[in-house]
């Protein structure tokens, strides 16, 4: 069995240009990975087939699964004979804005490459992760990255301040199709990407707190008014600043002070179920 991790992501900015003719909308945002990993086990079969298992029932055990789709374009791609049993170890909440499907796609692509020794560099890996879903070739390289287009071109960018990260998922899952399908793009406030990118190049805490964004944080604290509340929260105990990642629901808090990080979890505790202390990776996956 080989066994590879697959951490979450976070969105430090996440912001939306313009809709494109083939539907998908233009995006610009800013992703990191933290330490909250599903665990991904990948054993070969003789059989050919291509198998799911987990302990969690929320993963689907088909072709609806990123991790199974990701087997099947290799296998498909490279005339693979033999099958293989993809065993998941759920820690990142699904349906959460933390990219967890994209991420066991990543880890799956990169995985089955070392196990069927197709000698395929990390570039083509995120190509091919790029027809599974727009967050695959981000978590196929990991750290930190500017992401453009539909979110499957990768600029790397250096390790961000470190900080300590809490994340709080509320009991609900979120449409991502449903919030961009109620994003209005005219009169938006858009982040500001430049200083974010700046923030990171120059090691300031104090400038990536300031720039954090995200365009679809509005849309998603209409649709589910429990977000909101979440953040609202976060700061009120402590945090230094806040942000929905991705479609959400999950919120993030950045604290540079151990001291606080204990209030914040404890608080929060008393009223969301879901609710991690992580640190930022920042640095690529291996042989990225």
């Amino acid at each position: 069995m080989l066994y590879v991790k697959a951490p979450a992501k976070i969105n430090l900015t996440l912001d939306v240009l313009y809709k494109r003719p083939d539907h998908y909308h233009e995006v610009e945002m800013i992703m990191t990975t933290v330490d909250l990993a599903d665990r991904i086990g990948l054993e070969p079969r003789k059989d050919g087939l291509i198998k799911i298992i987990s302990a969690d029932r929320f993963v689907p055990d088909d072709e609806r699964n990123f991790a199974y789709q990701a087997a099947k374009l290799l296998k498909d791609t490279y005339g693979i004979d033999e099958g293989v049993s993809i065993t998941i170890e759920k820690e990142i909440p699904i349906a959460a804005g933390l990219a967890g499907g994209s991420s066991d796609a990543a880890a799956t692509l990169r995985g089955l490459n070392e196990l069927w020794e197709l000698n395929l560099s990390v570039d083509e890996l995120a190509e091919h992760g790029a027809k599974i879903g727009s967050d695959v070739p981000f978590c196929v390289y990991g750290g930190t990255a500017l992401a453009t287009g539909r979110g499957e071109k990768i600029q790397k960018l250096p390790a961000p301040p470190t900080c300590w990260v809490v994340l709080a998922k509320p009991k609900i899952g979120v449409s991502t199709a449903d919030v961009y399908g109620g994003l209005k793009l005219e009169g938006i406030e858009h982040p500001n990407t430049k200083q974010m990118i700046q923030a990171i190049k120059t090691n300031s805490y104090e400038q990536l707190c300031q720039s954090l964004g995200n365009v679809l944080e509005t849309v998603t604290f209409n649709l589910h008014p429990e977000v909101i509340m979440i953040k609202e929260q976060m700061h009120r105990f402590g945090a230094d600043a806040v942000l929905m990642s991705g479609s959400g629901p999950t919120v993030f808090g950045l604290v540079d002070n151990e001291a606080r990080v204990g209030r914040i979890y404890n608080g929060l505790r008393g009223f969301c179920e879901e609710v991690y202390v992580v640190r930022m990776l920042g640095d690529r996956n291996p042989l990225a």
